[in-house]
Formats: C-alpha cells, structure tokens, sequence
C-alpha cells in the first residue's frame, strides 16, 4: 500500500511539474499557437457541457473498442497458429513482415479507396494496422509453451477446448495483456487518423475541423480529453488485468 501510495504521489507531482512548465511556456510564448493550461481546461468544460466533445469521444472510443477486439481476436488466432507450426510461419511470415511495415496512412487510404468512406472500411483500417503486431507477440508467446505441458494434457487425453482453456490460454495470458496495452496506444492513435482522412465525426473529425480554423486551444483540447479516458482505461482496466495474469511470478518469490 505504501508503495502504491508512494507512487500515485510521484505520478501526481510528475504532472504537475508538467502543467507547471506547460503553464511557463505558454506565457513566454505568448502566442496562440501555445495557449495555457487554464485556456485549454476551461475549452473542455464548455465544450463538455454545451458542445459536440462528450459525442465525439463516445463515438472514437466506440470505434476504438470494435477496432482493438477484432484486432486482438484475429491477431491472437494468427499468431498462436504460427507459433505452433513452423510450416505456417514459413509461409506466412512475409505477409506478416510485408503488413507490419505498411504505413498507416497506405493502408488507411486503400480501405477508404476499395471500400468507400464507409464505418466497416475505418474499422477494417485500424484493424489491419494492428493485426500484425498483436501476431508478432503471440507467436513468441506460442513458441514459449511449455512441451511438458503438451504432454502431461495428451497424458491426460484432454480435449482440444480443455487443451485450449487449461493449458494453453493460462500461458498465453502474460503475452495477450502485453499485446493488449501496447495495441491499445497504437489504436486510438489509428482511429484518429482515421476519422480525420474519411468520417464525418468523432475527435480525429474534430481535430481537423478545428486545424482548419488553426484553433491550437480546442485542437489541445479534444486531444487531452480523449487521451484523459485512455489513461483511465489504461490503469484502471489493463494493468490490473496485467498483474492478475503475472501474479504467479510475485507468489514465486
């Protein structure tokens, strides 16, 4: 508790020397293109409370949720099927290469091409971004099981659901919230960009339109609130989820 305590503390202070500084160099600056702290705060309170900002992000964060699930499922899927077959990998791992070096705009500007400025089409572009990264980890997670384990479950004639639910997935688990926390920065930061090339609303829409009219304050302003329920979901979902499945290690020692 106390180290907990200790470092909620140091994270706070942190933040405030941020703002702090944010605070001293605006007002060197003195310009618009770097508005204050309060100007930026006092932007999100009214555009929370009669503005588009609460919508906006209740759609991106929609988007985000739909894009990082598929991408999770299917990623996760690939990669344990190429962890556990040397011949897929072979096969394989030049389209996985090939996707993880394609810029995100590329694939972001053929989707909306083939598919149109559709909501299927953003999703899919997110997605396609993110697949081959949440692969790259799960393979190394599959070729880490333990043989032991294969064989004590075939000693055992488990079935493959058994196989999968007990053997399987429990060592998969430190790699799948691994891949989860980072796929989560990468995502939201897709969908943004995503928004802002094709969809008629959400924060990256937001953002552009604000670009436009070179208003720095609201721009800052859309871009904090929505990284504020980043962070949230970040410390309040997936590191706890992370410690849960690394628990074991602390038990060890």
């Amino acid at each position: 508790m106390k180290f907990l305590s200790s470092g909620t503390a140091a994270r706070a202070a942190s933040l405030v020397l941020l703002l702090l500084a944010w605070e001293i160099a605006a007002t060197a600056a003195h310009s618009r293109s770097l508005p204050a702290p309060h100007a930026v705060f006092a932007f999100i309170a009214r555009e929370a409370t009669g503005g588009d900002l609460v919508s906006n992000i209740a759609i991106t964060l929609a988007r985000v949720v739909v894009s990082f699930l598929v991408a999770m499922a299917l990623g996760c899927a690939i990669g344990v099927a190429l962890g556990r077959s040397r011949k897929l990998d072979t096969a394989f791992d030049t389209w996985v290469i090939v996707l993880l070096n394609t810029p995100a705009l590329v694939i972001t500007v053929l989707c909306y091409i083939w598919l149109g400025l559709t909501e299927a089409a953003a999703v899919l572009a997110v997605a396609l971004n993110k697949i081959p990264t949440v692969a790259v980890l799960m393979r190394e997670g599959a070729r880490a099981l333990s043989p032991e384990l294969d064989e004590m479950a075939s000693a055992f004639r488990l079935s493959s659901l058994d196989r999968l639910r007990h053997v399987v997935i429990p060592q998969l688990q430190p790699h799948i919230a691994g891949a989860a926390r980072s796929g989560l920065a990468l995502v939201w930061k897709i969908v943004l960009v995503v928004e802002l090339l094709g969809r008629p609303n959400g924060v990256g829409y937001a953002i552009s339109v604000y670009f436009q009219l070179f208003d720095v304050t609201a721009v800052l302003g859309y871009s904090l609130a929505f990284m504020a329920v980043m962070l949230a979901i970040e410390y309040g979902m997936l590191q706890p989820y992370e410690a849960y499945v690394r628990r074991w290690r602390l038990t060890a020692h």
